[in-house]
């Protein structure tokens, strides 16, 4: 896995990515408890409000990101948005109203949503070996673990010296030190698409339009589904329950790190899982997981969650990180898949776009059936909502999910390139939606 870091540019992009997560990871358990500073026992519907308002940035900025890639000197967008959130970090500790908070949430995220896709597609240009690919995604997910996992171990023991709100001064430091890595890189050079000028809103949605009639991506769709479930319990609500048990806010930390510690024992098998697995039945297995786990969950927990062993809820985090690394990481192998180089940065903002509906759904079911109904019925809501995904992606995903389809294209001309190219009439090729295939084969 580790032999992708031999390529200078990837292993620029990659530490870049790490120290800006270790950052995040900070401001994660510093979010936490400023919100709980703030709201005491409403924390959980404050961090479930700042997180919905997070993933409406994410919608609506991503596209238009995303549709206009190719005019932005990507470079400079990368550095620029780093240093955009490197700003807003640093305002976040002299916050000490709810409304600041939910302002400045969405100001760091909209850097975020164009800063993230933006980073993502450039990695298979990067990395274009499936293999090296599939290591490069192994990497990745183990870098946002370091978010649930090394990040909370080094803010409990920071938390023992310095107050919470410093928190955010490493994150802002993450941010300066990722631009500066990424502004040592040497990304490869875009290749301008050559298309027919399209409008502000089809340019928009092409990404979406792309990932909705791919089949295997609306399955993907549906596993994140399942995986917003079981993260948005995590993160909206590990600091109610934990301190509703009357812990400490290292404990709050070590709950966070179990549930990171999962998802990077998966992160790291997973290599060598999908040399034998495919792809669907790896994420789908993931998502029955983060069922069957917020079912036992909800089923052994009463009141508030204070009645939760310890070690089960520690037992529990670590089987949801498992999980939801299983329904996450290969992902990026499918958006592969499915896109043209020249489609790729649209087709990687509208799975961040999209996949972010999916947690605007989850994160106030989270805060707010937690904080008026309980975490029982907070965890046993949340297994429904990640069972309906399961089920959508058994349903919608294809067993059989080869790249080379047979297909014929009556609407062109027979001395069109791309008949003549393939000796005419019904032929096959690695299938993806774009100019010439705007319909999957058999979907009408």
């Amino acid at each position: 896995m580790m032999n992708v870091l031999a390529n200078r540019t990837y292993r620029h992009l990659f530490l870049a990515q790490v120290i800006a997560l270790v950052g995040t990871g900070l401001a994660t358990v510093a979010l936490g408890l400023l919100a709980y500073e703030i709201a005491r026992a409403n924390a959980g519907a404050v961090l479930g409000t700042a997180l919905a308002i997070k993933m409406v940035a994410y919608i609506g900025i991503a596209p238009l990101v995303g549709a206009y890639a190719d005019r932005l000197p990507r470079k400079t967008l990368l550095i620029a948005m780093d240093l955009v959130r490197a700003g807003v970090a640093l305002v976040l500790p002299f916050v000490d109203a709810i409304w600041q908070v939910y302002l400045l949430i969405f100001l760091l995220q909209s850097a975020s949503a164009a800063f993230t896709p933006t980073f993502q597609a450039t990695i298979p240009e990067i990395l274009p070996d499936e293999e090296e690919y599939t290591n490069a995604l192994s990497l990745s997910r183990l870098a946002y673990d370091l978010e649930s996992l090394l990040s909370p171990m080094l803010a409990a023991a920071l938390l023992t010296v310095i107050s919470f709100h410093w928190l955010f001064a490493g994150t802002s430091i993450g941010f300066v030190i990722s631009a500066l890595l990424v502004l040592t890189s040497a990304l490869p050079h875009r290749k301008a698409a050559a298309r027919a000028v399209e409008g502000v809103w089809r340019k928009t949605t092409r990404g979406a339009r792309i990932y909705l009639r791919t089949p295997r991506l609306v399955g993907l769709l549906a596993v994140t589904l399942a995986a917003a479930a079981g993260s948005a319990m995590v993160i909206v609500n590990t600091v109610v329950i934990v301190k509703g048990m009357g812990r400490t806010q290292q404990d709050v930390a070590l709950a966070l790190a179990a549930y990171g510690g999962g998802s990077m024992l998966a992160a790291l098998a997973l290599p060598r899982i999908l040399r034998g697995l495919a792809d669907r039945t790896v994420m789908i297995t993931g998502a029955a997981m983060l069922c069957a786990a917020l079912a036992a969950l909800g089923l052994s927990t009463r009141g508030g969650g204070s009645a939760i062993a310890w070690p089960t809820l520690l037992a529990g985090w670590l089987s949801m990180g498992i999980a939801y690394s299983l329904c996450v990481t290969p992902g990026g192998r499918l958006l592969r898949r499915s896109s043209g180089e020249a489609d790729r940065p649209p087709l990687f903002a509208a799975q961040f776009a999209l996949s972010h509906v999916c947690w605007l759904v989850a994160y106030p079911i989270a805060g707010q059936i937690g904080a008026r109904s309980g975490m029982a019925a907070a965890f046993l809501a949340l297994a429904a909502v990640a069972g309906i995904g399961a089920v959508l992606a058994i349903v919608r995903w294809p067993v059989a999910d080869p790249d080379d389809l047979a297909h014929g294209h009556p609407e062109l001309p027979e001395n069109h390139p791309h008949l003549t190219g393939h000796d005419g009439g019904e032929h096959r090729h690695p299938y993806v939606i774009d100019d010439l295939h705007s319909r999957w084969p058999g979907k009408g």
